[in-house]
């Protein structure tokens, strides 16, 4: 079983993630009630084949949170990537974020930095991800974007919207 948490394929059958520790005895995987189910479940299909994600905006971890407030509103979108001067991952800063971390509670915000408010070291896919293993991700971890990367580096961001657009797509193309 792939642990849903670290991707770490284990043998099957066993309770915990040999990797992380993560307990899979819980899991149980549905067979699927309509059409839909069916093929999220059974897909091999990789992220690659699936989805168009979109290239990712990127702020370093120093930018003051103003820049990335901007980029957001700009671009429209719901989350920057954050990355360090090498071009890593290292957080994700979301609209959620700023509403839990800064709205309220920090009146001096605009000044400080991305990486007091970013998400540290967020779960993220690769291009070799199938769709299922995204959306087992987004449910249990309650995300709506996750970082893409390839070698430490976001090469895109897949997001809620992304995903329910290409499940219309299934259902409009049976």
């Amino acid at each position: 079983m792939i642990c849903p948490r670290c991707l770490h394929d284990n043998i099957p059958g066993v309770d915990t993630c040999a990797r992380c520790q993560f307990d899979l005895a819980t899991l149980d995987l549905p067979a699927g009630q309509d059409r839909i189910e069916q093929t999220l479940l059974k897909t091999l299909d990789e992220l690659r084949d699936l989805l168009k994600p979109r290239q990712p905006t990127c702020v370093g971890e120093e930018e003051p949170l103003w820049e990335a407030i901007r980029l957001m509103i700009a671009d429209q979108i719901g989350a920057v990537l954050v990355v360090n001067r090498a071009g890593h991952l290292v957080g994700i800063l979301t609209e959620r974020d700023l509403l839990t971390k800064v709205v309220g509670v920090n009146d001096l915000y605009a000044e400080l930095s991305v990486c007091d408010f970013m998400t540290k070291s967020p779960e993220s896919v690769r291009l070799d991800d199938t769709l299922a293993t995204v959306i087992r991700m987004m449910d249990l971890g309650g995300y709506r974007h996750l970082p893409i990367v390839q070698d430490h580096k976001p090469i895109g961001m897949i997001s809620v919207r992304d995903v329910i657009r290409h499940i219309n797509w299934l259902c409009q193309s049976g």
